[in-house]
């Protein structure tokens, strides 16, 4: 390594892409400056790198190097990870008379409050907050790109957008025109500039000093492309000090001089060859940094074949003419393209899950050998979180720069519910998840039974439209003898601190984002304080980013506009969502998740390249929504290709790796995913050389076979049988009404769950009413009609009708806004129903909601039967039964068949005398009336099929049959022997029946649906 420091200035150096740029460069500077002064010369030197995780790499380089012997490392710098007050960008005057750079968020809220203020510039309507701020980050990054390549606004956008140009984009030229004026003003009023113009002034007055006045120590820049104007120059200055050095990542110095003068802004040399070009340096002028490292075979190969296949397009008509030269330059008769796939495979997964899995699986096999270490490269945070969640299987935890969102957080989650509480502050899910967060105490020292109370007698009975329909319940059950009265008044006590507690939250239509804040911090703390005064809200590192949000929004915001709850929630759900926790604690060593900023000069011994993908790695070059690209040309402003060439030098940096794995995903979020350019040229180059990529179908083997199942599992790992409980004679049901008959028939083991279990459903909480629920309006108002006009029908009858039908969907908790679609339904079933009793009523006595029963058998095991007729009317010794649908209503055949033996099983109750109000009588017409209220209001549908007595007599046989069978203890209650009403009627019980278990799942093992 002597001679890096010989000869004149300009100084520039290149570590191959193959070569472990870290380490290279810590023995490197080791070697050149230890005999200056042993460590002295190292200790005063200063060295430059792209970010701080390159600075902590560079550190283990260093100690690694010393081989256990103490060290006095150089001072290290990031240059893109900058903090204020510290050296070389803040050595004391240099930046005495520049402001201060603004945070931030501080920033966003700023902008947004300039683009809502001038947002009749670009629609007529006004702009929402997050509207805004959404606004406001394309605003910011037009701001940045303009700062860091140093270019002003012009003070005629106007010429910007030429009159043949479409009229939308001089519509945004004025709209820029006034919000950057504006955003100049507002900065000198609050003293501070941009971070990005901050750090470009700040770069360019170290240029003024350093060309006026060279640093006579040793200044070292390396890894950085220079991709900004002012990094750039900052670069040439430092090549050209009396003891400078510039040390570029993987400059290509093996492609032909004509592919070289191809190079555009997506190729992976795009960079170095800008950065060249501006500081007036010959590529044959840069020198290796080890030119017997650069040499070795080992690795070599590789760097020459990633480099050929990203070869410009235009240079890649020659590419078996360059297959050739390889091979004729390879000495010993080996093979370079071969050479170069040693150490290099490929997986191509069916999915996201599946390649997380193999991702997992090989970083779990590195830690097998000892000292190895890995890391799994990738710009997808999604993929990176799988990976992580899937070392958990083996209790390894990666270092890893993806956290989670604090969205995602205890403190966040809690945050996010009361902000939607605002909007909708009786939402019933929303209560019952702010009730049973783990945060939440309410100031009670034991809530737990209190929460069940409120769940179940509360919250799971009908949407709520104000704080009184939850206490009215409470007391109903009460009064009802369902709950004691001291469960109702723990309920009571814990409904009210949370209305108290939820009572700072501004509801207001419009508010300042101040003004909710501090009514949502005031609801947190009342709802996170316990009876000891303490909350663990603010703790951790959750309890942390959601206090500097907060603080954020309390002290930065007022330049949002106001906006309403559901706004504010949407406001603190995006906020939070862009907040990343970085969790303290111990993580493993020797592996590593990183996305491809962080990655940058990191060589572990083995690199998983994941997400190569078009839209993902390279992500899209995504267009300006302010500026047309001939705007963007005008103004001097990059090409979106630009960060193509940028993540393409870090694939083929990351790709030289002595042990690369590449993972590609076929399908994503479940639709076919296209192969990542940079792959598909690989491949289409290998190919062309007779060859293909390696792959690792075992790592696809191992994910699958860890997510298989057994081939022998135990029980608790087998898919669910059909369920075939039997229970004993003496528990079996033998009392039944004939809509649970009707059950049995298709789905015995609803009735086990539901007479033998003595389990019921819970209601949704805060569930709208549905068609359930108008079908009990439906039948309540006729039944109503009919109780009250006994006698004959009223003038107004359609009027009194329809009333008493909007009543009904009332008490069922349907809202106001709900009732003015179903008057116009109401009145089109009045006028239907009014018709229908004027046809009905004549002759006859109508009997509604009766009740009536009759006993089968004798003994012990006496069976009864009972049912509740919608409707019977009685016309002499005959009598007709009806019953009310407002969905589809069974077929003849369904109930010939006994499928539907509701009807007829009532004619047989009526002809036993079993309705002792009306005495035995025969059936007459079997009818079901279905009432929808919409083009055709309503329908009488004839049972047909055969006479009445006949089928009720039929039922009845079949019945007593059924009853015969389970009476004998070996006779199962099978789940759905009628699997054709599987997903058309109540399905109650599928869960606890794991239906889908044994009815698809289990196809396969014999226990499909018969």
């Amino acid at each position: 390594m002597m001679g890096i420091l010989d000869g004149p200035p300009p100084r520039w150096f290149t570590i191959a892409a193959h070569r472990p740029f870290l380490k290279d460069l810590a023995a490197g500077l080791w070697s050149a400056l230890s005999p200056l002064g042993p460590q002295a010369a190292l200790s005063d030197a200063l060295v430059l790198l792209p970010n701080r995780r390159a600075v902590r790499g560079l550190t283990e380089a260093f100690v690694a190097h010393a081989e256990g012997g103490g060290v006095l490392l150089p001072q290290m710098r990031a240059i893109g990870d900058l903090d204020e007050g510290e050296p070389p960008f803040e050595p004391g005057d240099l930046t005495l008379d520049l402001p201060p750079a603004i945070g931030a968020e501080r920033r966003r809220f700023e902008l947004a409050g300039l683009v809502a203020a001038h947002a009749d510039l670009l629609t007529p309507s006004a702009l929402g907050a997050a509207s805004a701020l959404d606004f406001a980050d394309a605003v910011g990054a037009l701001l940045d790109s303009l700062q860091i390549e140093e270019v002003a606004w012009p003070a005629d956008s106007l010429d910007l957008a030429p009159p043949d140009m479409a009229e939308h984009w001089a519509v945004s030229a004025k709209f820029l025109d006034a919000v950057l004026a504006a955003w100049g003003e507002r900065l000198a009023e609050l003293g501070v500039m941009d971070v990005s113009a901050r750090r470009v002034a700040v770069t360019r007055r170290l240029i003024e000093r350093w060309e006026a006045g060279p640093p006579a120590g040793v200044v070292v820049a390396a890894g950085s492309t220079g991709s900004t104007k002012a990094t750039a120059d900052l670069l040439a200055t430092i090549s050209r000090a009396p003891k400078g050095l510039v040390v570029l990542p993987g400059l290509d110095r093996s492609l032909a001089d004509a592919a070289w003068a191809q190079i555009d802004d997506q190729h992976p040399q795009g960079a170095l060859s800008r950065l060249l070009l501006r500081a007036g340096i010959e590529r044959g002028e840069v020198r290796p940094w080890d030119p017997a490292a650069e040499s070795e075979v080992a690795g070599r190969w590789r760097r020459r074949l990633i480099n050929e296949a990203l070869r410009p397009p235009e240079a890649t008509a020659d590419w078996l003419e360059v297959i050739d030269n390889l091979r004729r330059e390879a000495v010993g008769g080996a093979d370079p393209i071969a050479e170069g796939l040693v150490g290099l495979t490929v997986i191509a997964s069916r999915a996201e899950e599946e390649t997380a899995a193999a991702a997992a699986a090989l970083l779990r096999e590195a830690l097998e050998t000892s000292g190895r270490t890995a890391a799994l490269v990738t710009p997808d945070p999604g993929l990176a979180r799988r990976v992580q969640a899937r070392l958990t299987r083996w209790g390894v935890r990666p270092d890893s720069s993806v956290g989670e969102s604090l969205a995602a957080s205890p403190a966040g989650t809690l945050a996010g519910l009361l902000a939607r509480a605002a909007a909708d502050p009786l939402d019933a899910v929303l209560l019952l998840a702010i009730v049973k967060h783990p945060l939440a105490r309410l100031d009670m020292t034991e809530r737990g039974a209190a929460s069940e109370t409120l769940e179940r007698w509360g919250l799971r009975v009908r949407r709520p439209r104000a704080w009184r329909d939850i206490e009215g319940w409470l007391t109903e059950a009460n009064d009802q003898g369902r709950l004691s009265d001291a469960a109702t008044a723990g309920a009571a006590e814990l409904l009210s601190r949370l209305k108290d507690a939820l009572a700072p939250l501004v509801a207001n239509a419009a508010a300042t984002a101040h003004e909710r804040t501090l009514g949502l911090v005031a609801a947190l703390e009342t709802l996170a304080t316990g009876p000891d005064g303490e909350t663990d809200l603010w703790r951790g590192a959750a309890g942390e980013a959601l206090s500097r949000l907060f603080s954020s929004l309390l002290h930065d915001s007022e330049a949002l506009p106001p906006m309403s709850p559901s706004a504010f929630a949407e406001l603190i759900d995006g906020l939070m969502a862009r907040t990343p926790l970085r969790r303290g604690g111990a993580s493993h060593p020797r592996l590593a998740i990183l996305g491809v900023l962080e990655a940058r000069l990191i060589n572990p011994d083995l690199t998983i390249l994941a997400g190569l993908e078009e839209g993902v790695w390279p992500s899209a070059a995504l267009g300006d929504p302010f500026l047309s690209r001939p705007m963007r040309t005008a103004l001097g402003l990059p090409p979106p290709e630009r960060r193509i060439g940028l993540a393409a030098h870090d694939f083929a940096q990351a790709a030289a790796a002595p042990e690369v794995v590449l993972l590609h995903t076929q399908t994503r979020e479940g639709a076919p995913s296209v192969k990542s350019r940079w792959l598909w040229r690989l491949e289409a180059l290998v190919k062309g050389a007779g060859l293909t990529l390696p792959e690792r179908g075992e790592a696809l083997d191992w994910a699958r076979r860890l997510d298989a199942p057994l081939s022998d599992p135990p029980a608790s790992l087998r898919s669910a049988p059909r369920p075939s409980p039997t229970p004993p004679v003496a528990v079996r049901p033998n009392k039944l009404s004939v809509t649970a008959i009707e059950r049995w028939v298709r789905d015995p083991y609803s009735i086990y769950a539901q007479s033998v279990l003595r389990l019921r459903a819970l209601e949704r909480p805060g569930a709208e009413p549905d068609a359930r629920a108008r079908g009990t309006a439906i039948h309540a108002a006729f039944e109503r009609f009919a109780r009250e006009h006994p006698d004959g029908l009223p003038s107004d009858s359609e009027r009194v009708f329809g009333g008493m039908l909007i009543d009904e969907l009332r008490k069922a908790g349907m809202a106001e806004a709900q009732l003015v679609r179903e008057r116009a339904l109401a009145d089109n079933t009045a006028a239907w129903a009014m018709g229908f009793e004027a046809a009905r009523r004549a002759g006859a006595v109508i009997h509604v909601e009766l009740r009536g029963e009759m006993t089968l058998g004798s003994g012990q095991r006496a069976f009864t039967l009972t049912a509740r007729a919608d409707r019977i009317e009685v016309r002499g010794e005959t009598a007709d039964i009806l019953d009310f649908k407002t969905g589809a209503s069974p077929s003849g055949k369904q109930v010939k068949a006994f499928l539907a033996p509701q009807l007829t099983l009532t004619a047989a109750i009526l002809a036993a005398g079993g309705f002792l109000k009306i005495g035995a009588c025969t059936p007459g017409q079997l009818l079901y009336v279905r009432v929808r209220g919409g083009r055709i209001a309503g329908q009488e549908l004839p049972v047909d099929g055969g006479d009445a007595p006949a089928l009720a007599a039929d039922a009845l046989d079949r019945l007593q049959k059924m009853i015969e069978i389970y009476s004998r203890e070996s006779q199962p209650y099978l789940s759905w022997i009628a699997p054709q009403f599987i997903g058309k009627y109540g399905a109650d019980y599928d869960q606890l029946a794991r239906l889908w278990e044994w009815a698809v799942v289990g196809e396969a093992d014999g226990e499909a649906t018969p």
